[in-house]
């Protein structure tokens, strides 16, 4: 295994982990109209990246798999919207908003980096299909970093504030 063979699949497991919990997050927060449509809109582009990581992944010999499969929606999802609706209206749901944008920045930097690294190694190994990969999704990824640092900004004050 080489370094670009255990980045691809590091890399493929923070972009399957970001979109599963950008869209968990997204199901939390559904009273929360705008944090929730962000989310799930942020979340297709980390299960495009996966899909196509598991496609470079061939190059190299890996088997990545593509995206997770997306559940149904059912009863379970009927009565997780109708808690989220209920605890959108408590002042505790702001603090569980606030850690959730948090863990998703957190999450969306370690993939930043991962894509870094692996760009710099296309450059250096002349890998023109990985830095063109890497050259397509590393914005969106450093979007989704833009995006969750802006919400903490905006939303800390009146959430830490407020919360007693």
């Amino acid at each position: 295994m080489t370094g670009i063979t255990t980045t691809l699949k590091e890399l493929h497991r923070g972009e399957r982990d970001l979109e599963h919990d950008l869209l968990a997050a997204a199901e939390r927060h559904r009273a929360d109209h705008e944090f929730h449509h962000v989310a799930t809109d942020v979340a297709r582009w980390s299960r495009e990246h996966t899909r196509r990581l598991a496609e470079a992944g061939h190059a190299y010999g890996l088997d990545l798999g593509g995206p997770a499969d997306n559940p149904t929606p059912g009863a379970l999802a009927a009565l997780r919207e109708k808690a989220a609706e209920a605890l959108g209206r408590r002042p505790e749901a702001g603090l569980l908003l606030l850690h959730d944008l948090r863990e998703l920045h957190l999450a969306a930097t370690r993939n930043s980096l991962h894509w870094e690294m692996l760009a710099q190694a296309a450059q250096a190994a002349r890998d023109e299909q990985l830095l063109e990969l890497a050259s397509i999704c590393h914005p969106r990824t450093l979007r989704q970093i833009r995006w969750t640092n802006t919400m903490l900004k905006e939303l800390s004050p009146q959430l830490l504030l407020t919360v007693r």
